[in-house]
């Protein structure tokens, strides 16, 4: 494991109200790993996410990317500089091509008209039924391909860091072993991943390292295998 962390959060508190969700958690994700959070549905997992996309207000914290504080910015402005979520639900937009979706992905990039049709190119490659469906609107995908097409716009924005939420939520099991295949791909070419997952299984398999969140508070971490092997672990999200 690297010396200093590419993602540093700490003290992460989230509240709603006078209910706190989130409360005060600490975690890191390391260049070039798997990070997962996981746990049972209401545990903070989400609203984990949201705080650190900028999408819901923090309480108390500081998130850190490379040493750059990313605690007050704006959603867009956290983006820009190299986090960038998918969203649960997939939240695409029905109306556009699949390839306008794609195209407003890397809509806070600075670069060159074609090195954005390379990356464009490779998530075609990535994901060959998108090419398929290009000129397609997104709201005729069915839902793998609408979070095959998710993926795909987060990857246009060139990230450091790929925020996943629950991206198994809702397909079939042979749909999930591809997106799951489709990550570790994203990853060994080197793009670092913060996965939260309800599937815990699936999670922990391809985690480098593991935290689990229990109403706001990370219980336990470790590495994913290491997590999937623990009788903790296996009694409250395994089946025992």
């Amino acid at each position: 494991m690297s010396a200093a962390p590419l993602l540093k959060v700490e003290g992460l508190k989230v509240s709603y109200g006078h209910i706190e969700a989130v409360k005060g958690i600490d975690f890191e994700l390391h260049e070039g790993q798997i990070t997962t959070l996981v746990g049972a549905n209401g545990a903070g997992k989400s609203t984990t996410l949201l705080a650190l996309s900028g999408l819901v207000k923090k309480a108390t914290g500081r998130v850190l990317l490379g040493g750059q504080d990313l605690t007050s910015l704006s959603p867009h402005k956290i983006v820009a500089s190299g986090m960038v979520q998918v969203a649960e639900g997939r939240a695409t937009l029905t109306t556009l091509t699949v390839r306008e979706n794609l195209e407003l992905g890397g809509y806070t990039r600075r670069d060159s008209r074609g090195q954005r049709a390379d990356d464009l190119d490779h998530i075609y490659t990535l994901f060959p039924r998108l090419k398929e469906r290009s000129d397609g609107l997104a709201g005729n995908l069915s839902g793998g391909e609408q979070q095959m097409l998710a993926i795909g716009r987060a990857l246009m924005a060139k990230p450091r860091v790929l925020l996943l939420d629950e991206p198994s939520m809702g397909l079939a099991p042979i749909i999930v072993q591809d997106i799951f295949r489709t990550l570790r791909e994203i990853n060994k070419a080197g793009l670092t991943v913060f996965l939260v997952e309800q599937n815990v299984r699936q999670a922990l398999k391809i985690a480098d390292r593991a935290y689990v969140i229990e109403t706001g508070k990370i219980v336990l971490e470790g590495e994913g295998r290491e997590l999937l092997g623990n009788p903790k672990v296996q009694d409250a999200y395994l089946g025992g």
